[in-house]
């Protein structure tokens, strides 16, 4: 790292940012490890709640802000200005027009109740690109619903199916969702801007937390619903996290080879050969049996004796980690992951790592209103610069990416490149084809055509099968490698050195190349080699943790990849922003892990800080209380519930026409009703159980208490939010016909909502197209690859 300003690929960007809580100010946080100028204005008296918040309750002094806090404003500034003034409004909107980007997460009606609107702010900021973020989105009928994360996440389905049969399910811990929206709203960011410094005019980016959960909690099932029939049935992985002499590890089995090899390790081939186990599905039904036997194995063996023999034989295995355990793992010590932030407090460095462009060293979180006068004082003087203009508006229009990625990660970063304007040839082979056209997939004649999270990752690319393994399939890489401006891959670290592309030798064919990598853990460090799945690398970085029954941790099942891609998609503008200044490509490095690890944060700053270990609590939460999942009068029908403040309690004891229980002078604090969370949790159980699912919801939000049926993930659709903010785009498929695919969570202003050009391609659909257009290629020659198995069409093992 190093604090000379132009070496900051984001050096000459201005961001107001006007957000509270965590997916704003950890979007901007991003832009400003970049180098991006970041002006926190808050209203003097309506500071972001965040500045008094600990997820323990640690008592914070009268001026000290809280540890998540500073992370996530680390390298800002901050200004104290009330738009309901007149001359403060007048300066917000002087700042306005000095900067590239503002960012606001007041909700619909938010700016109006301000005084500031986003009509005015466009009139007088052309330019000037508004990213606003809220729960629903700022239009549809649902967008000035009451919500809280927990809510949100019931209504996207994701937490009907998560758990074991006859216990409640449960959610996903940690505000993930809120994290994952930051992501998205990062990425949307820099689009946005680049986008206007083409054109001149900024966008309005409208981010729905909840369509971004959708993306990003419930793995496809919207697609899957349309491929299979019927509920989706409520499960856990088998085998996922195990417990051992010395604590927890965690496995990952999802292909059958893996299965195979666990089998192995337990010394029960019988197990692996039995089709009653094949799947995960038929594991699931098998529940008891499964959890003896493997538990009757890892109780016997300690965690370095699992993770050992697992790794001899390829399969995804990690420690369980969390806030204590985390910043003493060798990985995270040996690539220096954790250090000491300016809070004086471990935090984790930026998730992304540059070989050439430089971050900046984190500097203190500003207290409130700290640069005041510097700040006013640059008006005068300050110009935002523009870029050439042209007529394209896609950002990306023009870019040409060589997509080496598989399974969900990075298609999915890749997938969102062709949407915004590149030219995406993804390559597989037939030898092996992207693991996830298999996954989950219907079986018929073309089964590796009917994979939901292959389609939902896919769209808008063009395909091409080559056999990468023989020279002339690597001599057609190469060949595609020098026209292309981004290579892109998530393999195994050694796999794209066994395929003889070095990054040293790459660059001599291409200097302007950016290789971007996203390996599990890291190209470097003791653990470089190991395979990692979403879920290895969830159980490894804390993300896990969260989320389960008191007495067994279970997974989150998958969120780090959709996020992950984010990331790698927000590494890869930034890379293209310092080849715009200078003329150099680059290695981008993005390590899952260390994704994560940023997600789970919080875990390890209240370790550090207040001395204090968070742990998962069921449907419980840090933010709500009561906050739970609550059956109905119909008994298949759950409810969930949360209580963010002493208001809404008041509001809750009115639904219910205040019982006597509920008058417990106890319960009128947010403290007191998590302390008697048991006691309350029996009479809400009580109360519910008398109610019809659709109406008390309907009476709960009614009233400004959030509240949600829990949904069936294969239920989501209809679901009028959606439908009216234009989430689905209907394509036909060569294989599934009119298939409805979700979009992205973001509608930018500029661009249409339906912005996937093309369906996800059907393997090696574009080879002819691809070899004689790109490279030119005869028809001779197209016919001799086909018949030497170096492309084709059909997976050589079907």
């Amino acid at each position: 790292m190093t604090d000379e300003p132009e070496s900051f690929p984001l050096s000459d960007w201005r961001v107001i940012d006007l957000s509270t809580e965590i997916a704003g100010p950890y979007c901007t946080k991003l832009m400003a490890d970049a180098g991006a100028d970041i002006i926190k204005v808050e209203a003097p008296n309506e500071p972001d709640s965040l500045r008094r918040w600990t997820a323990s309750g640690h008592p914070l002094a009268e001026d000290e802000d809280g540890a998540l806090f500073q992370f996530l404003n680390t390298s800002k500034r901050s200004i104290a200005l009330d738009s309901r003034i007149p001359a403060d409004r007048e300066k917000i909107l002087q700042l306005a027009q000095s900067a590239d980007l503002l960012v606001e997460s007041f909700g619909p009606g938010g700016l109006a109740e301000r005084e500031l609107s986003i009509e005015e702010i466009k009139a007088k900021c052309p330019g000037l690109s508004i990213l606003s973020i809220s729960n629903w989105g700022l239009e549809g009928p649902h967008a000035r619903r009451p919500a809280t994360e927990f809510t949100l996440q019931a209504s996207t389905g994701s937490i009907d199916y998560r758990g074991l049969p006859g216990r409640k399910p449960v959610y996903a811990g940690g505000r993930i969702g809120e994290w994952a929206a930051g992501s998205f709203a990062a990425t949307s960011a820099l689009s946005a801007v680049f986008s206007a410094r083409k054109t001149g005019q900024g966008h309005h980016v409208d981010l729905s937390i909840f369509e971004a959960m959708v993306l990003c909690l419930t793995v496809y099932h919207d697609l899957n619903s349309q491929f299979v029939e019927g509920p989706l049935a409520r499960s856990i992985e088998i085998p996922s996290i195990e417990p051992g002499k010395d604590g927890y590890v965690g496995f990952c089995a999802i292909t059958g080879q893996q299965w195979t090899d666990f089998c192995a390790m337990m010394g029960r081939q019988d197990i692996a050969e039995d089709e009653r186990f094949l799947d995960g599905r038929r594991r699931m039904e098998h529940f008891e049996f499964m959890q003896e036997m493997i538990h009757g194995w890892t109780r016997e063996h300690t965690i370095e004796e699992m993770i050992e023999l697992a790794g001899l034989l390829r399969i995804p295995v990690a420690p369980v980690g969390n806030g204590q355990t985390l910043p003493k793992m060798e990985q995270m010590k040996e690539r220096g992951v954790f250090r000491t932030g300016p809070g004086g407090f471990l935090q984790p460095r930026p998730p992304i790592l540059f070989e050439k462009a430089s971050l900046k060293t984190p500097t203190a979180a500003p207290r409130l209103n700290e640069n005041h006068e510097e700040i006013l004082a640059e008006l005068a003087s300050y110009r935002k610069k523009s870029g050439e203009l042209n007529e394209d508006s896609l950002p990306l229009a023009g870019l040409r990416v060589a997509d080496l990625t598989a399974f969900w990660a990075g298609p999915l970063a890749t997938s969102y490149l062709a949407d915004m304007g590149a030219d995406v040839i993804k390559i597989e082979s037939i030898q092996r084809p992207d693991g996830m056209r298999f996954a989950g997939a219907v079986m018929n004649e073309h089964i590796w055509e009917w994979s939901p999270v292959f389609h939902g990752a896919n769209s808008g690319k063009r395909d091409l099968t080559l056999h990468l393994d023989h020279e002339k399939g690597r001599a057609l890489l190469l060949r595609l490698i020098a026209k292309a401006d981004v290579l892109i891959e998530n393999f195994s670290v050694r796999v794209l050195e066994n395929f003889g592309l070095n990054w040293e030798d790459l660059k001599k064919i291409n200097p302007r190349l950016i290789l971007v990598r996203m390996p599990a853990f890291g190209l470097e460090g003791p653990w470089r080699d190991r395979p990692g799945f979403a879920m290895t690398v969830e159980q490894a970085s804390g993300l896990a943790w969260m989320t389960g029954y008191r007495d067994l941790p279970l997974v989150v099942r998958g969120a780090c990849d959709p996020i992950g891609g984010m990331h790698a998609i927000f590494g890869l503008l930034t890379a293209l922003e310092h080849l715009r200044k200078t003329g150099e490509g680059q290695l981008v490095e993005i390590p899952l892990m260390e994704v994560a690890v940023n997600m789970a944060v919080e875990q390890v700053i209240e370790e550090s800080a207040y001395a204090h270990s968070l742990s998962r609590d069921e449907n419980r939460g840090p933010v709500s209380a009561p906050q739970g999942v609550y059956t109905c009068a119909e008994p298949d029908n759950l409810v969930a519930l949360a209580i963010p403040d002493d208001a809404t309690w008041q509001a809750l004891r009115q639904a219910m026409d205040d019982p006597e229980w509920a008058q417990n002078p106890d319960w009128a604090t947010s403290e007191g009703r998590r302390t008697h969370h048991d006691a309350m949790d029996e009479h809400l159980e009580a109360w519910f159980t008398q109610q019809p699912s659709d109406q008390v919801v309907e009476k709960l939000l009614s009233a400004g208490i959030p509240a949600a049926r829990l949904i069936n993930a294969h239920h989501l659709m209809p679901n009028p939010q959606l439908e009216n903010r234009g989430f689905f785009q209907d394509m036909p498929h060569p294989f599934t016909g009119t298939t409805r695919y979700p979009g992205w969570p973001m509608a930018f202003s500029g661009f249409p909502r339906a912005l996937h050009k093309r369906p996800p391609p059907t393997l090696g659909q574009h080879n002819h197209e691809v070899l004689r257009e790109e490279l030119g290629l005869s028809q001779d020659e197209i016919d001799e690859l086909e018949n030497e198995k170096i492309i084709g069409t059909r997976p050589s093992f079907m």
